[in-house]
């Protein structure tokens, strides 16, 4: 089974481009090509693609506006952000607007598709640069979590904007996805079944109206979705 991908990109040569590299891999396709939000938008929940690559820089409705829109009508869709921005500010508003992946221009053709594969399995494909920086955020927004004597305290000091907003264990669990650690990791930790993290996630993405892991690390963290380049 391929993998059916759009493009949203606005330089037309580019844009070809990416169509071609997608197209010469033998498990994905490019099922629509968009050189705009609105278009792509209003085209591709059509289209029931499975990832889709997104510039930020969009003439009129800009990326993350896009994202924000695609992610509300394409729950599932995997979106891959591939732009020249490297700030944290487009990093974080473009996960917790329900981005899963950030690529920086020019990416190499190996690295975008590996990239899709990655995040049609689940992953959350990232420059080691630009991972550092989410870590370096979270640290700068907790820095008391690491010195924690439990997991039960971990939260405590953390300064993050939606302490209180959701159950205890809830907090639990969202400071440990934002320090990285997998379900399997935090069942672990706070000795409970794996199923009981994944059923504490679903409720945090309720509570928070995310529909990805970095979209509510993204708000753990202080980033609100919001339109604008």
């Amino acid at each position: 089974m391929s993998i059916d991908v759009i493009i949203v990109e606005d330089d037309s040569r580019l844009r070809s481009g990416l169509v071609e590299i997608v197209n010469r891999d033998p498990q994905c396709v490019c099922v629509g090509a968009f050189g705009s939000g609105e278009e792509a938008v209003e085209k591709a929940p059509a289209l029931k693609p499975q990832v889709a690559v997104m510039d930020i820089n969009l003439p009129g409705m800009d990326g993350i506006e896009c994202v924000r829109q695609l992610s509300e009508c394409l729950p599932d869709l995997q979106i891959v952000m591939l732009t020249v921005y490297q700030d944290t500010n487009n990093l974080f508003r473009a996960l917790a607007a329900g981005a899963h992946g950030y690529l920086v221009k020019p990416a190499r053709a190996r690295d975008l598709l590996a990239a899709i594969r990655d995040i049609h399995q689940g992953g959350a494909p990232m420059t080691s640069a630009l991972a550092r920086k989410v870590v370096d955020a979270f640290r700068a927004h907790a820095p008391d979590a690491a010195s924690s004597s439990s997991p039960a305290s971990s939260t405590e000091g953390t300064g993050s904007p939606l302490a209180g907003e959701l159950a205890p264990r809830e907090e639990e669990v969202l400071d440990l996805l934002a320090q990285g650690f997998s379900y399997k990791e935090i069942a672990d930790k706070l000795n409970v079944a794996f199923g009981t993290v994944h059923t504490y996630v679903l409720r945090i993405y309720k509570k928070l109206h995310v529909r990805s892991k970095n979209a509510a690390v993204a708000r753990w963290l202080g980033y609100q979705p919001e339109s604008g380049k």
